[in-house]
């Protein structure tokens, strides 16, 4: 087997291309030192940028460029965030333009008065209600069993008490054999234990640990 070091390359290396040309020889170094040829990958940065940005769809571009993955051809697209603002307003525009403009008046006062009543409204005795504005409860006020529901920490011993209640209930439901009703009460005591549930994650819990009293070692 032949070991061929790094100097016994370099001498070859240099014997290949001693009896070149000066010219030949310039222009083979400037094919690594030329920036025309060093910074391809640059232009084809701008080039795709501009491109995409001028509204060349990507797949197109990709063709183009030559490259196998799509997300390489996304790679070269520089983005700014300029520019993802300026998309966003250009797409409010858009939306804009197909919706009706008396949408898009200034209220009455009594329109305004309406729309902050709708949030008055919304509190109830365990928490607040965040329906969206102008819709009805699906729920029928059921509160407990929404998911929109948002309790408050401060009725805690409250929602405790209606779930106590509801285990009666259904406990009284049963004995009578009221079986109709057993049904929605457990959809009910399911929603209780949910929103005590979520106040206890809510709430930052601390555990005292007693260490004891530090003894003397002899």
């Amino acid at each position: 087997m032949t070991s061929i070091t790094q100097e016994a390359g370099n001498r070859h290396t240099a014997g290949h291309y001693q009896h070149e040309s000066p010219a030949l020889g310039s222009a083979r170094q400037n094919r690594y030192t030329n920036p025309v040829n060093t910074v391809s990958a640059d232009r084809s940065r701008v080039f795709i940028t501009d491109a995409i940005m001028n509204g060349l769809p990507p797949h197109i571009a990709q063709i183009i460029a030559g490259h196998r993955d799509i997300n390489v051809t996304l790679g070269y697209k520089a983005i700014y965030p300029d520019e993802a603002i300026q998309a966003h307003l250009a797409f409010l525009a858009r939306r804009r333009s197909l919706r009706p403009s008396e949408e898009y008046r200034v209220p009455t006062d009594a329109e305004w008065a309406e729309f902050l009543g709708h949030f008055e409204r919304r509190k109830v005795a365990t928490g607040l209600c965040g329906r969206a504005y102008s819709t009805p409860c699906i729920h029928e006020n059921a509160c407990l069993r929404c998911s929109m529901h948002w309790p408050d920490p401060a009725q805690r011993t409250r929602i405790v008490e209606i779930r106590d209640n509801l285990i009666d209930r259904i406990a009284e439901a049963d004995r009578e054999g009221w079986l109709g009703e057993v049904e929605g009460l457990n959809i009910s005591l399911a929603g209780a234990n949910d929103k005590l549930a979520q106040l206890d994650r809510r709430s930052p819990t601390t555990t005292t640990v007693d260490l004891g009293m530090p003894s003397r070692q002899r």
